[in-house]
């Protein structure tokens, strides 16, 4: 079941991304920073529990950034990544955002949904506010992709 993240699901959320951060495939976040964004994220539940989880960041008035997507190793491969980005794709649409982004380590999943490949300094400054935070700034290494929504994926 896909739904909305509520306070419950912090602590599988925080255990999730993390997970995947102790492996350098993504920035580490803390519960509070969780419960601050918590109206950005979405869930997908199996079996009553967090199987992934994704957030839509608000950057500007034309651009919002698809981020903290994870799934749990052993469903991966199921379509439940796919099921995220495309519920936070139409939340994009929905609030009449033209552009959508990711940093990624993964650019062929995200090219399959509809996603290119553009230079990070394309990116407008204020997308970099988080990374001054991170371990790996100013030498990222992730790629960036993004996805124009007034677009289909054949064009």
């Amino acid at each position: 079941m896909l739904r909305r993240a509520n306070i419950k699901d912090v602590p599988a959320i925080v255990q999730l991304i993390n997970y995947y951060a102790q492996k350098n495939q993504m920035l580490s976040v803390s519960q509070i920073s969780i419960y601050n964004s918590l109206r950005n994220f979405i869930v997908i539940e199996r079996d009553n529990k967090v199987a992934g989880v994704g957030a839509l960041s608000i950057i500007w008035n034309d651009l919002a950034e698809i981020r903290s997507l994870a799934i749990v190793p052993e469903l991966q491969g199921k379509g439940l990544g796919r099921r995220i980005v495309e519920a936070l794709i139409l939340e994009a649409q929905e609030l009449e955002l033209p552009k959508v982004f990711t940093l990624t380590y993964q650019p062929g999943f995200f090219e399959k949904l509809g996603f290119s490949l553009i230079d990070k300094k394309d990116l407008p400054h204020k997308v970099w506010k988080d990374c001054i935070n991170c371990p790996k700034f100013p030498d990222c290494d992730e790629i960036a992709l993004i996805r124009h929504l007034n677009e289909t994926k054949n064009e």
